[in-house]
């Protein structure tokens, strides 16, 4: 898989996307109605002298869930703690973390929908009463010790939110849903973050790589980097148009954002299996990837193209994606009136 379009960030990439992160709900480019609800929410807060609602952030991975939950605790003035659902898979990982947290802090808990049931049973009261309940001792000796919280907001990142429990979602005061960035927007942060890298960048440059990022910020900062080095060693060090079109064709990323992994899809789709409908499982082995990769960094993006369909008999390329691929999609056969 080519992991310039992966929308995931790896380990050791989250330190360099650190230093391009806008500081402030003002520096934020796109997700205008998220920014303006959320400014609402924490002037309202700042004005009354009170920690803000319990915040959720749901969309896609790479539009930005962290950087609004690192605002939020900027804006406030408050220390950010930060955890994820994964990381909570007993009730005492959770009390642990509440009960270090001071007046007003704020807790960012990412990939919340994957949390343990019994730590997801003790937030809802630390969320409605600021309160847990430690229980010390096993079995009928067992007492449970109420553990008085100070007040603190809770901002929660989910890239499925239909996976959150009911009463989870209901104790959330806001809920902000993010999407995907338009091409004009994209090119505003190229041009932010080539500046915070000083990289010399020219407009049809910048608009070059926003045009291939799939609607991600994460992806087109990923792909300015790749440009950049491609200009250092093979051009003057200036992102232009030819630099970037040269850079990302030797990466395999196309003009419409597509890679390897999603070429390969549609070529497999429509070359060996006449367009479909076609198993997933059966997809996945074809084009040599894992099915979990092929259904979750491939299928949305081709989905959103409108190049695939998922139909209840399986995968179907769509005519986009035979024209995509510059092939002829299979004539439909004659329907038959009557029979011999």
């Amino acid at each position: 898989m080519n992991d310039l379009t992966a929308p995931d960030a790896e380990v050791d990439e989250r330190a360099i996307e650190a230093a391009l992160r806008p500081r402030s709900l003002d520096e934020v480019v796109g997700q205008q109605r998220v920014r303006d609800q959320l400014g609402l929410v924490l002037e309202a807060a700042r004005l009354r002298e009170r920690a803000p609602d319990h915040v959720l952030l749901s969309g896609p991975p790479g539009l930005g869930k962290t950087t609004l939950a690192m605002i939020i605790a900027a804006e406030v003035g408050a220390p950010l703690r930060l955890t994820s659902g994964p990381a909570l898979t007993h009730a005492g990982d959770l009390a642990a973390i509440l009960s270090g947290m001071n007046d007003g802090d704020v807790l960012f808990v990412d990939e919340i929908h994957r949390m343990s049931r019994a730590a997801e049973e003790m937030l809802y009261l630390a969320m409605e009463d600021f309160r847990v309940d430690v229980v010390i001792g096993k079995g009928p000796g067992a007492t449970a010790i109420p553990l008085e919280l100070p007040p603190f907001t809770l901002v929660g990142a989910t890239t499925r939110a239909g996976l959150l429990p009911g009463p989870l979602r209901d104790r959330f005061g806001f809920t902000g849903h993010l999407e995907f960035y338009a091409p004009h927007e994209l090119e505003r942060i190229v041009h932010r973050s080539a500046g915070l890298l000083d990289v010399p960048t020219t407009g049809e440059g910048a608009a070059e790589i926003a045009s291939r990022s799939r609607g991600t910020p994460r992806i087109a900062n990923r792909l300015l980097r790749r440009v950049r080095d491609y200009a250092q060693v093979r051009g003057d060090g200036t992102v232009g148009l030819e630099v970037a079109r040269k850079a990302l064709d030797l990466y395999e990323v196309d003009e419409l954002g597509l890679d390897r992994l999603d070429r390969g899809v549609l070529d497999v789709l429509c070359r060996r299996f006449g367009g479909g409908p076609v198993g997933l499982s059966t997809l996945a082995v074809a084009v040599g990837e894992e099915r979990e990769t092929v259904e979750e960094v491939a299928e949305p993006f081709l989905v959103r193209l409108g190049f695939l369909a998922r139909t209840p008999r399986g995968r179907v390329a769509t005519p986009a994606a035979w024209a995509h691929l510059g092939l002829t999609p299979p004539s439909a056969p004659e329907p038959v009136l009557f029979e011999e």
